[in-house]
């Protein structure tokens, strides 16, 4: 999604000329193929059976035991394994993870991970994003499985990456129950505000000077087609950008956008609120702004892509509601 899980993903991203959202800085693009779950063995019971092989990012990695040990280094990672029930498992989690509140947060670190820190941990069971400095390879010769799941695609690959996590550490049942549950209300919000508003424009920014943006192409835009609304930064993308165009300020004053959608309103990811928004040279004219439609999202949310996935989709569709009337 995208990933700050995804704003420091996305900004630092954006330092480059292809941007890919993740949550915890730098990572897999948003429209990095998700990971599939296995196949439980047959007449297991859900997420019960061990051994287990999951085919991860990284390929297939065969977990001999429940894990009583595990590991995450990355936010969206840790969200889906309180989530499952796998909490009580978690011994350590990376300095971005933030969520739950009582997650065992440590110095460790997804992006330049310390292979020995991560070691101290006795861990049975490491989740990451990304295979940066060697993390697979150098735990693998400890005898330490590595499960590499990325920024998903779409909302499919989400529900899939939860059912793996899910399997992956005994908790497949409860997995299941959890992408339902996220399914239903998805459903139900965007049934409520309605699949169909084609007049609607909007622009999600995820920095600001420079400003760059989400195409439809990304998991985020494809989130808001949900609702059918249109992207005005779909017609600056180009190639090389990834899904993630810089915008130019004339562009947007140009496009005049309905709604605004700021995943940078929290003080680490640019302190952006609709009050600024309205106060940048010419932007008081913009439809969004005339008529009170920026939205200051959670950025934590809106750049991951786990079980909080409905909490975004309702703030979205508040924004639509309020836009249609």
């Amino acid at each position: 999604m995208i990933p700050r899980i995804a704003l420091a993903a996305v900004t630092a991203v954006a330092a480059t000329a292809a941007l890919a959202g993740c949550a915890s800085s730098s990572a897999p693009s948003a429209s990095t193929p998700s990971s599939s779950p296995s196949t439980p063995p047959a007449g297991a019971a859900a997420g019960s059976a061990f051994p287990v092989t999951v085919t991860a990012a990284n390929g297939a990695v065969t977990i001999k035991a429940k894990p009583a040990r595990i590991v995450s280094l990355a936010p969206t990672a840790t969200e889906d394994l309180y989530a499952v029930g796998a909490g009580p498992q978690v011994v350590a989690v990376d300095q971005d993870s933030d969520y739950p509140a009582n997650a065992p947060v440590t110095k460790l670190s997804g992006l330049t991970p310390n292979l020995e820190a991560i070691a101290k941990y006795n861990p049975a069971l490491v989740i990451a994003s990304q295979n940066s400095g060697g993390l697979v390879s150098g735990l693998t010769k400890l005898g330490i499985p590595v499960l590499i799941e990325p920024a998903v695609a779409n909302l499919a690959g989400a529900y899939q990456q939860i059912d793996q996590i899910g399997q992956a550490t005994g908790h497949l049942a409860q997995a299941e129950q959890t992408t339902a549950s996220m399914k239903a209300q998805i459903g139900a919000t965007v049934k409520q505000a309605g699949a169909s508003h084609p007049y609607l424009t909007y622009y999600w920014e995820l920095t600001a000077n420079p400003y760059y943006s989400v195409t439809s192409a990304t998991f985020i835009g494809q989130i808001v087609a949900l609702f059918g609304l249109k992207n005005i930064a779909d017609a600056a993308d180009q190639a090389s950008d990834g899904g993630y165009p810089q915008l130019t300020e004339e562009y947007i004053l140009k496009a005049q956008p309905q709604i605004i959608f700021l995943a940078d309103n929290q003080a680490a990811d640019g302190g952006q609120t609709p009050a600024i928004v309205a106060k940048r040279p010419g932007w008081s004219a913009i439809p969004a702004v005339k008529d009170h439609e920026v939205v200051g999202l959670n950025d934590d949310i809106a750049s991951r892509w786990g079980p909080r996935l409905p909490q975004l989709v309702t703030e979205i569709a508040q924004a639509v509601e309020q836009a249609s009337k």
